[in-house]
């Protein structure tokens, strides 16, 4: 309970300095609008309609190109984690590539595949593909020994073995990787909508910029971080109600 208290406080004062300060020109207003005047352009935005149609547009570019590497990384990493001969074979060039920035090689997707909506599927891909890979192989290879050996001696083999014991068992190092690759989606996603778009929340971002709409920037800045807040509850939730097993174990 006392950290809810704190929690709410510690919002509650973020929100307070920011509608203060700009308000009595400790800051300057006309770079840091106050949360009052934030808030009413947001709503003029939501009341016209203008939001939801660049929140349709990027929630559709981060479905492809986070579910994309979904498709790819998952299944790659259980592969990677249980299969060590595999792992070896493949090791070398992931990691090659794992060391390129997406944001480096957005100019390469762009003269690859044009500025159209598959070049940024494909950075938001690439963005949070990595962690998705990386924290299954990981959560493969530190499944408990003895629970292995559990379900080896009482008859799992091959197929079984692998959808009952070993999917189950990485799931929540898995799930952290989606919630992080996610996160780095969003980061990307910006930066994609900002060259070579005309719709989306990364776009609303630098056109109010340049147009010197700060409040409707502002607006976009908040429902990006809303957003973003969102997709990782959804994600959490789903987490904790695939791995309920982790808590009737931790209760026992």
């Amino acid at each position: 309970m006392k950290i809810r208290i704190l929690q709410f406080g510690a919002i509650l004062l973020l929100l307070s300095a920011w509608q203060i300060l700009p308000a009595h020109n400790i800051i300057n207003p006309n770079f840091l609008p106050p949360l009052s005047e934030t808030a009413r352009t947001l709503h003029e935005l939501v009341v016209t309609k203008q939001l939801q149609g660049h929140i349709l547009i990027s929630l559709k570019r981060i479905v492809y190109g986070l579910g994309i590497a979904l498709l790819v990384g998952y299944p790659l990493g259980l592969l990677m984690g249980w299969f060590r001969n595999f792992e070896k074979v493949v090791d070398a060039p992931l990691q090659a590539g794992r060391q390129i920035s997406a944001l480096a090689l957005f100019p390469v997707f762009i003269l690859i595949f044009g500025i159209g909506e598959f070049s940024k599927a494909i950075i938001i891909f690439w963005a949070s593909f990595w962690p998705i890979l990386l924290n299954t192989t990981v959560g493969v290879k530190n499944i408990d020994p003895i629970l292995i050996r559990s379900a080896r001696s009482m008859g799992a083999r091959h197929i079984n073995f692998f959808l009952n014991i070993i999917v189950p068992a990485s799931a929540p190092s898995a799930f952290t990787g989606i919630r992080l690759g996610a996160s780095y989606a969003f980061m990307v996603l910006v930066a994609a909508e900002m060259v070579g778009a005309n719709k989306g929340l990364g776009f609303l971002v630098l056109n109010s910029q340049e147009t010197f709409k700060i409040p409707e920037m502002y607006a976009a800045i908040v429902t990006l971080c809303l957003f973003g807040l969102l997709i990782n509850h959804l994600l959490l939730s789903l987490e904790q109600r695939s791995t309920q097993w982790r808590q009737v174990r931790a209760r026992n």
